[in-house]
């Protein structure tokens, strides 16, 4: 497959998913991914597992026949400098981390101060992507965040979540968040955001908005497995 890669992928652990981490492996395993990311909601989202649940990730094997998993977390942005409700115990034991915001943590607040919180979530050495910037309920200066995550050396997601009935109204920005990528040669990564098993590896409108504007397969994270040689390159992933 194009894209065996997916690292943004939710269990029951985050409490509005429905299927268990052992499912969502074995619907890996059989839709031929690579590379599982699973990426639980940090503590701060109503129903998320407890920060211990991220501590002892090391309990979650490496490799389960031939798909390499990575240990991950999905960081909540919980105030306007870019702060994450993991600290450096709670993701010692982490692969990466995704960091988004969601209003059961944080309102939207103005273009700048969001667009500063994105930015200075970058600073944290633990913060590798941003996920689903896309969202109109928190408008921010998407040339700026693009411009930072390329200086930066991170990754900016395309959720296809975000086009159902998750943060209605993502498209176009998530087609500008990519036209700005490709202009400013930043990395992407796309992502399910699967909730259910059935929906990982699912990239289907994330991969035609890529296509409508020609992106450049050297900028998407999720090709060849690119992804394992940029977290080794941050200091990552020492056992693979």
């Amino acid at each position: 497959m194009k894209y065996p890669v997916d690292l943004h992928t939710h269990t029951i652990v985050s409490g509005h998913a429905y299927t268990t981490l052992t499912e969502n492996i074995n619907f890996a395993i059989e839709k031929g991914l690579k590379v599982l990311g699973t990426s639980e909601h940090a503590p701060s989202m109503p129903g998320s597992p407890h920060i211990w649940y991220f501590e002892n990730m090391l309990k979650v094997p490496r490799k389960i026949k031939d798909l390499i998993i990575l240990r991950g977390c999905e960081a909540n942005i919980k105030d306007y400098e870019g702060n994450v409700d993991i600290d450096s115990k709670g993701y010692a034991n982490l692969d990466y981390m995704l960091a988004s915001v969601h209003k059961e943590v944080l309102e939207g607040g103005t273009i700048e101060e969001n667009t500063r919180a994105y930015v200075k979530a970058l600073d944290n050495p633990m913060v590798f992507i941003l996920g689903h910037i896309g969202n109109p309920i928190f408008p921010v200066d998407y040339e700026t965040v693009v411009r930072a995550v390329k200086e930066k050396d991170k990754i900016i997601e395309i959720n296809n979540a975000s086009f159902g009935a998750s943060r209605v109204g993502s498209k176009e920005n998530c087609i500008e968040v990519a036209k700005l990528c490709k202009k400013y040669g930043a990395k992407i990564i796309l992502s399910s955001d699967a909730h259910i098993c059935y929906d990982i590896g699912n990239f289907s409108v994330s991969e035609e908005i890529l296509n409508s504007i020609d992106f450049p397969e050297e900028l998407i994270m999720n090709i060849d497995c690119r992804i394992i040689d940029y977290l080794k390159s941050k200091g990552r992933l020492e056992d693979l």
